[in-house]
């Protein structure tokens, strides 16, 4: 029992003693840290003391530069002023003297106005005692001098300006000449071309009478079919071994004459092989139509051209003016075209397919309203080509004005393809109007005394009464004559004005 006590005293004791160690660790370990936090303390101070002064220190130097870059600076300015309150007394000194250098010239000027004020009153006194000299001497009025000054002065204007004109005007053609001569010389070597008949209608030979009725068929079935097929008209009439075609579309009447030939050949006629040829005829003109379109757009070098256009140019192969085709005409125009263009300057390309394609409206112009100008501009317009392109189109014909060089040299290669010499033919009725109604214009202007149409219609020669129309009123005539003819004639390639105003004196000696 006394030994259990004991044990428990002494676990009492290990225990206390075990708490008052700990008590007395914990002390020693809480004291080293508030004496290690009073050391940083310290230290920290003494970094924050330190650093406070050396802040105190690099303000007062900062601030000992800043004063002395501003009293820098303030004696920089105080200098400037200085150099400008220099100048602004030199400028001052200078003007002043400019004032009385200006003051001395105003002095010298108001002299010399009164000298001058002094000469003109004795000139005005001198032409007064010379004017009334001169009158005495002449006994004429000063209005009577002067109308007659003003007489002799616009005589010898007017011969001068006759001269002078005249001079210019043959300087002018005669460079013109030459150059439009090179040139066409140039393109006609380059470009022949042959001339066929206009014509609306086509004739296929038969071979024989026998044929005729065979092409009619039973109750006229066969002729109908045809011409229901191919809208052409088929005339069958007395002229021996051949029918003719009529149609105004040239593609058309292609088609039926290649389709008739082809079923004169086989011998059946009848509806459904009349199809079946026509068919296959139409199918062969396309080709050809293709196929002429993709030549012209080569032998012109106008590549990389739209299908459609293609095949409208192709068309033209069938389309005739005046006799000339209408697809070697467009090549021809735009070889001229690219061929002045190059002479002047200008952009050859535009040009080139300004020719080439200006009557492309010819090949739907029996289909579609209005002038061909107008269609073929569209056509262009619609598929693509350029501006400049569709204006030559729009402008050949001067429905619209032409605004560019190319539209220029388009209507003037077209005019060239169209006059030179085989171009083109016109029938006798045409031609004989196109001369009365030359003749009539010249006759319808007022002076005209005689008039001729010479050079099958080229030319109109008009002689002019001298007593009334001077020789600038027969420029003005000539101009205006030119101006009529332009605008009331249609007439291929151009017309030439002569106007001859001649003046002669009769006497006899008796």
């Amino acid at each position: 029992m006394l030994g259990t006590i004991m044990l428990v005293i002494l676990a009492l004791l290990g225990v206390v003693g075990g708490v008052f160690l700990g008590a007395l660790i914990q002390y020693w370990l809480t004291r080293s840290k508030m004496i290690s936090a009073q050391q940083t303390a310290a230290r920290i101070l003494t970094e924050a003391e330190r650093r406070h002064r050396e802040m105190i220190i690099e303000a007062r130097e900062e601030a000992v530069r800043v004063k002395t870059q501003a009293e820098q600076e303030l004696r920089e300015r105080r200098e400037e002023i200085q150099r400008l309150e220099r100048r602004l007394l030199q400028k001052e000194e200078h003007l002043e003297q400019k004032l009385e250098n200006l003051e001395r010239k105003e002095q010298a000027l108001a002299q010399k106005s009164a000298e001058l004020e002094q000469l003109r009153a004795q000139m005005a006194q001198l032409y007064e005692e010379r004017l009334q000299e001169l009158q005495r001497v002449t006994g004429l009025t000063i209005q009577e001098a002067r109308q007659l000054l003003l007489s002799e002065v616009e005589r010898d204007i007017r011969e001068e300006a006759n001269r002078r004109i005249y001079e210019a005007e043959q300087q002018i053609k005669e460079e013109a000449q030459e150059r439009a001569r090179k040139i066409l010389v140039t393109a006609m070597q380059r470009l022949t071309s042959d001339v066929v008949s206009q014509a609306t209608a086509s004739v296929v030979p038969l071979p024989s009478e026998d044929i005729k009725g065979r092409i009619i068929g039973r109750e006229g079935r066969n002729i109908r079919a045809l011409e229901h097929l191919t809208g052409v008209d088929v005339i069958i009439d007395d002229t021996p071994d051949a029918v003719t075609l009529s149609s105004f579309d040239p593609v058309r009447r292609e088609i039926a004459r290649i389709a008739l030939t082809n079923l004169i050949s086989d011998g059946r006629i009848h509806p459904a092989r009349i199809e079946e040829m026509v068919e296959r005829a139409r199918k062969e003109v396309e080709a050809a139509i293709w196929e002429a379109g993709q030549q012209a757009a080569i032998e012109a070098h106008c590549p990389g051209l739209h299908p459609e256009i293609i095949k409208l140019l192709g068309r033209l192969k069938y389309r005739y003016s005046y006799g000339q085709n209408q697809l070697k005409h467009a090549i021809e125009t735009a070889h001229l075209a690219a061929l002045i263009a190059h002479e002047l300057g200008a952009d050859a390309q535009v040009a080139r397919l300004g020719g080439l394609l200006h009557d492309i409206g010819k090949a739907v112009d029996h289909e579609v309203e209005g002038t061909h100008a107008r269609i073929g501009a569209e056509i262009a317009s619609r598929y693509g080509l350029p501006p400049a392109v569709v204006h030559c189109i729009e402008a050949h014909h001067e429905e619209v004005e032409p605004r560019t060089v190319e539209a220029i040299i388009t209507i003037v290669a077209d005019a060239l393809s169209g006059s030179r010499p085989g171009a083109r033919r016109e029938s006798l009725e045409q031609y004989l109007r196109r001369l009365e109604a030359l003749e009539s214009m010249a006759y319808s202007l007022p002076g005209v005394e005689k008039a001729y149409a010479v050079q099958a219609g080229r030319e109109i020669r008009v002689i002019v009464k001298p007593e009334e129309i001077d020789d600038l009123g027969a420029v003005r005539l000539a101009r205006e004559l030119s101006r009529k003819i332009q605008e009331n004639l249609q007439y291929p390639g151009q017309i030439k004005v002569t106007v001859i105003r001649e003046k002669r004196a009769v006497e006899y000696a008796r």
